[in-house]
């Protein structure tokens, strides 16, 4: 079975990595501005990636779904934390968000067996 975080991480780095190499001006800031928000502040980083999190499932999406929940698991967020994260998501996005629901317990199973 392969490895889907260790797929997702390389694959994520090597066109992050070619993304900046292009020196677009807005791609960078955009991404500077994503690093920034999500820097502790009135609210601790964990906080800020569980909100991300809900953000991200009701917007469908799955890369971001996964990010946050990685993001989540070494800020030391626990599986009732993530689940309580997801059953707002689900409540605010509606049934279209369960199989992202599907994809991101699975993809927290796998964090947390790693």
């Amino acid at each position: 079975m392969s490895n889907q975080i260790e797929e997702f991480n390389a694959y994520r780095s090597k066109m992050n990595e070619k993304l900046l190499a292009d020196n677009n001006k807005i791609i960078k800031r955009i991404f500077n501005l994503d690093t920034n928000a999500y820097a502790a502040g009135a609210l601790d980083v964990k906080t800020k990636e569980l909100l991300g999190l809900v953000a991200s499932a009701v917007l469908r999406c799955d890369d971001c779904v996964k990010y946050h929940l990685e993001s989540s698991y070494n800020q030391g967020a626990s599986k009732e934390e993530i689940m309580e994260t997801l059953g707002i998501a689900t409540l605010v996005g509606g049934t279209i968000v369960v199989p992202h629901l599907r994809r991101a317990y699975e993809y927290w199973e796998e964090l947390e067996n790693q």
